[in-house]
């Protein structure tokens, strides 16, 4: 009984006296990640504040007329499905 107190109780760290850098490498670790955190907050903030109430509406154009022609050639807008391929060769 003694013997298995004695082996949970050793200490299998090393020496726990030097190099003990940890607790202060992560308290700098995290006040930079808040600091970080606080000054992007306040940039987007300031950047929210900067936008207008309300965007303007965009103009809408009649569809109808976009659609009859092509884009810059001046042809109809459907294709004419004459030359595609119907899986059947003519001889």
């Amino acid at each position: 009984m003694l013997n298995a107190v004695q082996v949970l109780a050793e200490n299998n760290f090393g020496d726990t006296r030097t190099g003990g850098l940890a607790g202060p490498m992560g308290l700098f670790l995290i006040v930079l990640l808040g600091t970080a955190t606080v000054l992007l907050i306040r940039n987007m903030n300031s950047r929210l504040r900067r936008l207008p109430e309300r965007f303007p509406q965009p103009v809408e154009t009649d569809r109808t007329d976009s659609s009859a022609t092509g884009p810059s050639d001046g042809t109809t807008g459907q294709e004419s499905r004459t030359n595609l391929p119907s899986g059947h060769q003519q001889p």
